[in-house]
């Protein structure tokens, strides 16, 4: 069994005009010359800016030191980069990584365990929503979904190649959304979901799981990376430039778990409302500052929920299931375990 390892701090700075620099073993955050925070590095994991004005070479070489990733994204949680040390991890990991990913046969078995996991996992927040929120919601449509879901799952077991794998987890992700859409069960008049939007959201809904997903993508990288392997080369989504194809691979499998059921609790607990956005002229729906700051103190406060691993059977705050799960892959490449084995809720 691996050394699993504690779940640290992130440090989330959220005003545009904040500045980061180094003082000792400590990262100093100051606007306009004024210190407003002040954390020794040990605490922390990683530090997510949402600021423009940026960060000393001094604190860069503290954070690559102690190996605290920093990510830097727009406001509204679009990728710009990220700060990294010297690469971990050994190099016949990785190589070996990339043997898989160049093998299309190798890799498909590894793709299909992860999207068969989201798949089971989306069909079982459908039927939990079934169990809590029956008298709200369109009890027969979900149980369609939920048949829908399960007999794609028993497909994906027989695809022969990636294509087919796509196909199929695209099919079972429209049959989701449309049962997701009948899981938003108050504040319907502004929470509500058509079809996906991305870049940029244009409802609110959509808002907030590309939001989601952002944050649980840098976590995944910064997870992979941690364990050696390379976040830009899948098995699943194709390689291109700048995308982090295995970060949005293993994420996959924790989407549902991880993101769209904070999403949906967000909502239907009222801890985000109309107030917390902002809407464009252009038709796009993002957070804004106050619905940012909401938002990650109730994610912060997610990730240190404690559940049992279902592989691993042992007790882990949620946070670190990324990491969790980036380990069994590297042990997989390492042929200590013969399959790689997906989070299932």
């Amino acid at each position: 069994m691996g050394e699993m390892r504690k779940l640290l701090n992130t440090l989330y700075i959220l005003q545009p005009n904040a500045y980061l620099s180094r003082d000792g073993e400590n990262i100093v955050v100051t606007i306009e010359g004024r210190e407003i925070a002040r954390r020794p590095i040990h605490i922390l994991e990683q530090i997510i800016c949402f600021n423009y004005m940026g960060i000393s070479p001094g604190l860069m070489q503290l954070c690559t030191e102690n190996k605290v990733n920093v990510t830097f994204l727009t406001p509204n949680g679009g990728f710009i980069g990220r700060i990294q040390g010297k690469t971990s991890g050994n190099v016949l990991l990785r190589r070996e990584q990339y043997r898989i990913a160049d093998d299309k046969s190798h890799a498909l078995p590894i793709a299909k365990n992860m999207i068969i996991a989201k798949i089971i996992n989306q069909r079982k927040i459908i039927n939990r929503g079934i169990r809590d929120h029956g008298e709200f919601t369109d009890i027969n449509l979900l149980k369609t979904i939920e048949d829908r879901l399960n007999e794609i799952v028993l497909r994906v077991d027989s695809v022969s190649n990636h294509e087919e794998l796509r196909g199929l987890e695209g099919e079972a992700s429209r049959f989701y959304f449309t049962g997701v859409n009948e899981l938003i069960v108050r504040q319907k008049d502004i929470f509500y979901f058509k079809e996906r939007s991305r870049r940029p959201p244009k409802d609110p809904f959509n808002a907030l799981l590309s939001f989601a997903y952002t944050l649980l993508t840098v976590d995944m990288t910064g997870a992979i990376e941690t364990v050696g392997l390379d976040p830009y080369v899948g098995f699943f989504h194709t390689d291109r430039p700048g995308r982090a194809s295995l970060s949005l691979d293993m994420i996959e499998e924790l989407r549902g778990y991880i993101a769209d059921r904070f999403v949906l609790s967000l909502i239907n607990r009222h801890q985000i409302t109309k107030n917390d956005f902002v809407f464009k002229e252009s038709g796009g729906v993002l957070l804004n500052e106050k619905g940012r700051e909401k938002f990650l103190t109730a994610w912060q406060k997610r990730k240190l929920n404690i559940i049992e691993h279902p592989f691993l059977k042992e007790k882990i705050e949620i946070g670190l299931l990324p990491y969790a799960q980036a380990m069994l892959l590297a042990r997989y490449i390492r042929k200590d375990i013969d399959e790689y084995p997906p989070f299932l809720m």
